[in-house]
């Protein structure tokens, strides 16, 4: 009976020893070391400190191995070249959280209700909504 193979990888997981990830990058192990050291590449440690790459990590060893030998870029090149690919993929998160958002809002302004967005951007109720909610009702004691 073959095992079965999980239907999506975690390209994070921390699996590669630094032997492994560094033959998968066709680097030497110590440049690796040298990158976590300058904070080009932090794989995450084990509980006795060992190095482990993730599939990620590797990709940006590749990166960087073509970057650095096929471009001639330099490190700190480099480490901005990775800290823009970091923004804009957190900016594409943001853009496809606001798309849904604004999905949202279109669904919900053909219905009664009204949203706005405060300084947070956070959405809240809209004061035209807000008015066509029956003020609560005091109770009194006898």
């Amino acid at each position: 009976m073959a095992a079965e193979l999980p239907q999506r990888i975690d390209h994070d997981a921390p699996v590669f020893v630094i032997s492994v990830a560094a033959q998968l990058a066709g680097m030497h192990p110590q440049t690796l070391r040298t990158y976590d050291r300058i904070g080009l590449v932090q794989p995450r440690r084990t509980a006795k400190r060992g190095r482990r790459y993730s599939a990620r990590n590797i990709a940006q060893l590749r990166l960087i191995q073509r970057l650095s030998q096929d471009e001639g870029i330099n490190l700190e090149g480099i480490r901005r070249i990775l800290a823009m690919q970091d923004e804009i993929d957190t900016l594409r998160v943001q853009v496809a959280q606001l798309d849904e958002l604004l999905a949202l809002a279109r669904a919900a302004a053909s219905g009664t209700r009204v949203f706005t967005a405060d300084p947070t951007g956070d959405v809240r109720l809209g004061a035209a909504a807000a008015r066509r909610r029956p003020a609560p009702r005091a109770i009194t004691a006898r």
